[in-house]
């Protein structure tokens, strides 16, 4: 139980460091800050636990934290990092709240729910810790590749996206207006949100590798992407709102486009002839 308490004093720490954060600079994506970083210190700390010398939890810290710097350098380099590099869409929250809700909203929701599904995902870890006895097997090599290819599928969402909006910039630096002024190609023309498609599906790798582990997939670490899951549909539902209300066009792509699972699209409504 040793490591499980390490990381519970890790999410207690994660959830006042991020709150106090917020409060002292009035930035309100430290979360966003931690995500990368917080599920590897997790997995390292089970590995570390087994003495660094069980094969299934070795390479579950391994991807975990191929996952947590791929995600950092994405998150780097849209200026996440930098002062004022707050969520976009925790402004137009704040304008729909009045400043108190708005701060019970950052205390329970920002920083401690988000922290408490962070920790939650990383715990199938937990799981294979406590089942250190199952040998790995062909299994276990066939899951850790799913996850790596969801993580190479994330990767190539993530540059398409920021290819996209580094010619936007260009666009603006130009005095172009950019078109089409959202991103459908690539595999945005497969899904509305591939990205967040394969970064949910690596988690739910994650938590099936721990059930076989346990033997079984009634594990309650289904929690974690489970709640994952919930935020993201959430956060999909919002983003939406806010890009619908910029650009009208994007009922059709909304249409025609799978909004999570790559699929192939919807052909085009015909145009309705006008009638002289």
């Amino acid at each position: 139980m040793a490591p499980l308490i390490a990381s519970l004093w890790v999410l207690a720490g994660s959830c006042a460091l991020v709150w106090v954060l917020s409060l002292v600079t009035r930035e309100y994506s430290w979360v966003d800050r931690l995500w990368s970083v917080i599920p590897v210190i997790y997995l390292w700390i089970f590995a570390g636990a087994a003495g660094f010398s069980d094969l299934r939890l070795n390479l579950m810290a391994v991807v975990v934290t191929l996952w947590g710097a791929r995600l950092t350098f994405n998150f780097a380099r849209k200026g996440g990092y930098a002062r004022g590099g707050e969520d976009y869409r925790w402004a137009v929250l704040r304008g729909r709240m009045s400043r108190a809700q708005f701060q019970v909203f950052n205390l329970l929701f920002i920083s401690v729910y988000q922290s408490i599904i962070l920790f939650l995902i990383a715990m199938p870890a937990f799981t294979a810790f406590q089942h250190r006895a199952t040998p790995f097997g062909a299994l276990d090599a066939v899951l850790l590749g799913l996850f790596v290819a969801f993580l190479v599928g994330e990767t190539i969402a993530d540059q398409q996206q920021w290819a996209f909006h580094e010619g936007k910039r260009a666009d603006a630096r130009a005095g172009r207006e950019s078109n089409p002024r959202f991103l459908q190609t690539g595999l945005f023309r497969f899904s509305r949100h591939p990205n967040f498609f394969f970064e949910q599906a690596q988690w739910w790798v994650l938590f099936v590798i721990g059930a076989v582990s346990a033997g079984s997939l009634l594990q309650w670490t289904v929690a974690g992407p489970v709640l994952l899951t919930a935020l993201f549909i959430g956060s999909t539902m919002f983003t939406e709102s806010i890009t619908s209300s910029k650009y009208p066009e994007y009922a059709d792509y909304r249409r025609r486009t799978s909004a999570l699972v790559p699929w192939f699209p919807r052909s085009r409504e015909p145009r309705t002839a006008e009638v002289s």
